[in-house]
């Protein structure tokens, strides 16, 4: 599965997967299961490698064209087979894909929290006002006319 070994840092060594085939109401071809692998992702916080187990559901039917995938039902994903050869390790690799996190983190706290405070920081306040050019402004508005 090289797209998936290119998203994550390292592992998916071992995949496992469980898949039920079978037919739904409609009598649509399916496959429903799971795929887990322990993977290696980046953590945001820290830029250091972290573990993270990959657990992507599947849940998909077999058609043939657009208007098919269409009629399935919402729990189905369709699974577009044009006049070719099904390949079950690009599917599988597809929902690992979808499956990574768009963020990784350590669980645990990698780096100091005062780090993390995000917005401005206050100015601090200057005594000297007297080099202020709108002092005159601020003059001229509290004069009455």
């Amino acid at each position: 599965m090289p797209r998936l070994a290119e998203a994550v840092e390292g592992g998916a060594k071992e995949i496992e997967v469980h898949l039920d085939f079978g037919r739904d109401q409609q009598g649509a071809k399916t496959l429903v299961g799971e795929a887990r692998a322990e993977v290696s992702v980046m953590c945001q916080r820290c830029l250091q490698p972290t573990q993270y187990e990959l657990i992507a559901p599947i849940a998909l039917a077999v058609v043939w064209n657009e208007d098919q995938a269409k009629n399935l039902p919402k729990s189905l994903d369709p699974w577009i087979l044009d006049e070719g050869v099904a390949d079950l390790y690009q599917a599988i690799e597809e929902e690992l894909l979808l499956a990574l996190p768009m963020v990784a983190y350590h669980e645990e706290k990698c780096i100091d929290a005062s780090m993390l405070q995000a917005g401005e920081v206050e100015p601090e306040q200057s005594e000297d006002t007297s080099n202020n050019p709108f002092k005159v402004l601020e003059q001229l508005k509290g004069s009455p006319k």
